[in-house]
C-alpha cells in the first residue's frame, strides 16, 4: 500500500484533474479565454503537486503496483497528461490569437492538435498503461500506408493546404486570380479545399492540391488598389495630342477611380482610320473595377460628343476592293446588319 503523504498527493491530483475538467466544461465555448486559463492554472497545480510528491509522471512506483491504488496511480497520470495535452494545445491558441491569424492558420493549428493528442495517447499508453509502443507504431505504420493509398487525391488536398497556409501566399479577404482566369475573395480555406467569392456574388470551391499547381495572383497585395486599363478607338481626324488631352479630362472626371496614383493616357497605335488610346486607372479594389470601367465609357463617349471627335469604326466592319473607276483599291463599309453594301 502507499504510504499516506504519497497517496494523498495522488488523490489530490485526481481531484484536481477531474475539477479542471467540469470547471473546463462549466466556462463554455463562449470564453475562450477562461478556458485558456483554467486548463494552464490546474496543470501548473498538478504538476507542482507531482514535484513536491516525487511522483514521475513517466511511470509508475513499485509501492503503486498494489491494491486498489493502482487505480488511483494510473488516472492521476492519465488526468495529467490529458491536462499537459490541453495545455500545450491552450498556449498554440495564445499564440494564433496574439498574431491575430487565427482563422488562416486553422489548418495548421488543427496539424499541431493532432500530433499533440497522438503523442500524449502514446505516451499514456507506454509510460501508464506499460504496453509496448514499438509494435503499436509499426502496425499503425502499415494502417496509414493502406489508408494513404486509398486516399491519395484527398491527402493531397490536405498537404496542399498545409503547404499554401506556410507559404501565406494568401489570408482570408484576399482577392486571388488563378492562371485559368478564375477570380474572386478568398472566403474560406479548410482541409479539403479554398472558397473564394467572385464578384458575381457565387462560390468557387477550388481543390488546394489544383491551386497548389496553378499560378496565383494575389490583388490584394501590397494593397487591393489595382491598375486596369480601357481602350478607344477614335476617328484619326485630330492630332494625337488632342486625343490625350480628352481622355485625360475623362478619366480626371471620374468618380469611381482613385487619384493616386494618377491615370495615364498611353497612344498605343496610328493609321489611316483610327488611334488607338489606352485609358490607363487605378480603383479602390478588384471589385469595383466594373463600376468604374462603366463611368469611365460614359465619360469617354460624352467627351467624344462635347469635343468634336468620333469614334472610329471596327475593322472588321471595313472590305478592301478595286474601286469602281481605275485600279486603285477603295475602303467599302458593310453594315454588320447585313451583307456587304
Amino acid at each position: 500500500m502507499f504510504g499516506e503523504d504519497h497517496f494523498l498527493a495522488l488523490l489530490l491530483i485526481n481531484i484536481l484533474g477531474f475539477a479542471g475538467i467540469l470547471v473546463w466544461h462549466i466556462q463554455g465555448r463562449s470564453r475562450p479565454t477562461g478556458r485558456l486559463i483554467v486548463q494552464i492554472l490546474f496543470f501548473a497545480t498538478m504538476s507542482l503537486v507531482l514535484g513536491l510528491g516525487g511522483i514521475p509522471p513517466y511511470r509508475l512506483d513499485q509501492t503503486e503496483l498494489q491494491g486498489a491504488g493502482l487505480l488511483v496511480a494510473k488516472s492521476a497520470r492519465i488526468l495529467w497528461w490529458t491536462h499537459l495535452a490541453w495545455t500545450i494545445i491552450g498556449f498554440l491558441h495564445i499564440y494564433i490569437g496574439l498574431n491575430r491569424r487565427p482563422r488562416e492558420a486553422h489548418l495548421l493549428q488543427d496539424l499541431i492538435v493532432a500530433v499533440v493528442h497522438l503523442g500524449v495517447a502514446l505516451s499514456i499508453i507506454g509510460f501508464v498503461f506499460g504496453a509496448p509502443i514499438g509494435p503499436l507504431v509499426a502496425t499503425s505504420g502499415v494502417v496509414a500506408v493502406i489508408i494513404g493509398l486509398a486516399l491519395q487525391n484527398t491527402l493531397a488536398d490536405v498537404f496542399s493546404g498545409i503547404a499554401l497556409t506556410l507559404g501565406r501566399a494568401y489570408v482570408i479577404g484576399d482577392w486571388i486570380r488563378l492562371s485559368d482566369g478564375t477570380e474572386g475573395r478568398v472566403a474560406e480555406t479548410n482541409w479539403r479545399s479554398t472558397n473564394l467569392l467572385t464578384s458575381a456574388h457565387n462560390v468557387v470551391v477550388v481543390p488546394n492540391s489544383v491551386l497548389a499547381k496553378q499560378g496565383v495572383t494575389n490583388l490584394s497585395r501590397p494593397d487591393e488598389t489595382h491598375w486596369t486599363a480601357f481602350t478607344v478607338h477614335i476617328a484619326a481626324t485630330h492630332a494625337p495630342f488632342v486625343f490625350e488631352e480628352v481622355m485625360l479630362g475623362v478619366l480626371q472626371g471620374c468618380e469611381r477611380i482613385i487619384k493616386v496614383p494618377p491615370p495615364a493616357i498611353a497612344l498605343k497605335a496610328i493609321d489611316a482610320i483610327a488611334i488607338e488610346v489606352e485609358l490607363q486607372f487605378c480603383v479602390a479594389s478588384p471589385a469595383s473595377r466594373m463600376p468604374a470601367k462603366n463611368e469611365v465609357i460614359d465619360l469617354a463617349y460624352r467627351g467624344c460628343k462635347t469635343n468634336g471627335l468620333s469614334l472610329a469604326m471596327p475593322p472588321e466592319s471595313l472590305l478592301w476592293g478595286p474601286a469602281v473607276t481605275g485600279g486603285e483599291p477603295a475602303a467599302i463599309v458593310r453594315p454588320h446588319s447585313s451583307g456587304a453594301v
